[in-house]
């Protein structure tokens, strides 16, 4: 009778026969633990990348409807915000255009590609390049008269771009109010753009004076045009207000909104 063969046999076996504390076994152990949980972290992420895009896409709504005075706790989102009308803006020429759907169009995405948007030579708000399109919204009263226009606007702060809208009412000059979404300011600090009581120093604020200037300022005392054109700066966060300063003035000027705003102004977009 032949000896029996006690050696294992499949790869398995084989690997379970080493003994534990073997360099191998543990690298096998330690890589194969690793590529498991980096397969269910891919997996969650792509099967939750629909939710993502559905609580971007609200929490948007939540801010629009915030900065246009149209959102209380409780609010229906999808019914409140149907009453905003979207348009893709071409910031050169002030006009509307349906080169792009307003309903998907990407305006951080533009700033990106080199189609759609250019580098900026005078770059006041610290973004470099500059979306030649941006996506605004229109509200109206229950009338069917234009009440505000929803105005994206961005820009360097201390630590970060603050991405935020501005609301303008009919008259082309008068801010509804002002209000950030997405931002790395310093907590307690620069953060406190977030503030209540500082984002209602915005409202009933003028962007022009009686001449078209542009006014508006963000700074500790009052400008020599009057109070009308003046917020107050954060305190403590001198270089975050001179961020938002300039964020404002320059989105508010030729390179940003003027255009549409003379437009709107002057009766052309109703």
């Amino acid at each position: 009778m032949s000896e029996q063969n006690s050696e294992p046999q499949g790869p398995i076996q084989r690997f379970l026969a080493m003994p534990n504390d073997s360099v191998a076994k543990t690298l096998i152990v330690a890589v194969s633990l690793c590529l498991l949980a980096s397969m269910i972290v891919s997996a969650a992420a792509v099967a939750l990348r629909p939710k993502q895009a559905e609580n971007q896409l609200r929490d948007k709504q939540v801010n629009i409807l915030q900065v246009a005075g149209a959102y209380e706790e409780g609010t229906d989102i999808g019914a409140a915000f149907d009453a905003f009308e979207p348009h893709v803006l071409e910031l050169a020429t002030g006009q509307f255009t349906d080169q792009f759907d307003p309903q998907s169009f990407d305006d951080r995405a533009a700033a990106d590609d080199p189609e759609l948007s250019r580098e900026l030579e005078d770059d006041p708000a610290g973004i470099g390049r500059q979306s030649d399109y941006v996506t605004v919204y229109l509200l109206r009263d229950d009338a069917g008269a234009l009440d505000k226009v929803i105005l994206p606007i961005y820009g360097y702060g201390l630590w970060s771009t603050l991405y935020g809208y501005i609301a303008v009412e009919e008259d082309a000059n008068t801010i509804f109010g002002l209000q950030f979404y997405d931002h790395a300011e310093t907590p307690g600090l620069g953060a406190e753009v977030d503030n209540p009581r500082w984002r209602a120093l915005w409202n009933e604020k003028k962007l022009y004076d009686e001449n078209g200037e542009l006014q508006i300022t963000v700074a500790k005392t009052p400008p020599a045009a009057g109070g009308e054109y003046f917020v107050d700066a954060l305190s403590g966060a001198t270089l975050t207000s001179r961020g938002v300063d300039n964020l404002v003035r320059f989105w508010m000027g030729e390179q940003g909104y003027a255009p549409f705003l003379e437009r709107l102004k002057a009766g052309d977009i109703e």
